[in-house]
């Protein structure tokens, strides 16, 4: 059983940056890739960042291109994002997901990320 734990949310001022970090336990072999999303107040949960696990390609959604960066650590099973230049917009809780090859999805819980202007 996978299990995702992040941490690193937090309070910060606009044009701050913050790293997030995805704790996991019971990757296998199968691990296709890892995922950041975000769910603001009132809005669906939306994809932010992947990287494929072996590969280690990423790709980012165009709203946060050139301000985030999704990097693992494969020796920690870790995966980070990393925000710079946070805008009030980028307020949310945000998730890790870990899928694998047979297309399970596991979630972590979840960090509060809020941004003040």
């Amino acid at each position: 059983q996978v299990q995702l734990v992040e941490s690193g949310g937090g309070l910060v001022q606009a044009g701050g940056s913050l790293r997030l970090s995805c704790a996991a336990s019971g990757l296998t072999f199968s691990t296709y890739a890892m995922e950041w999303f975000r769910q603001a107040p009132g809005k669906e949960r939306e994809f932010v960042a992947r990287i494929v696990w072996r590969s280690g390609s990423t790709y980012c959604v165009d709203s946060v291109k050139g301000r985030f960066t999704i990097s693992r650590d494969n020796a920690k099973n870790t995966v980070y994002l990393q925000m710079n230049s946070l805008r009030p917009e980028d307020t949310a809780v945000y998730y890790c997901n870990s899928q694998t090859q047979e297309g399970r999805v596991y979630w972590g819980q979840g960090t509060q990320v809020t941004v003040s202007s």
